[in-house]
């Protein structure tokens, strides 16, 4: 486990902070009923999606690794 990145990449991190910041959002406009709000909140939840994945496929993601990982027998 201490031989991966855990996601530690710049569209990991934009696409988490903007989601997180959509959830905020989604939840005080539901707490407050205010449905517009809240659809807007998620809105910006599908939207930190959308860039992470774009982010990524400019090279800012995690590089994909070409080796297997060896298998550990067990008995």
């Amino acid at each position: 486990m201490a031989g991966s990145s855990h996601g530690h990449t710049p569209a990991a991190w934009t696409g988490v902070i903007i989601a997180f910041i959509g959830f905020c959002v989604a939840g005080a406009f539901m707490v407050m009923d205010q449905p517009a709000g809240f659809w807007a909140g998620m809105g910006l939840v599908i939207l930190g999606g959308v860039v992470g994945m774009i982010m990524r496929s400019m090279g800012m993601g995690q590089p994909k690794s070409n080796h297997a990982v060896p298998a550990r027998a067990e008995g």
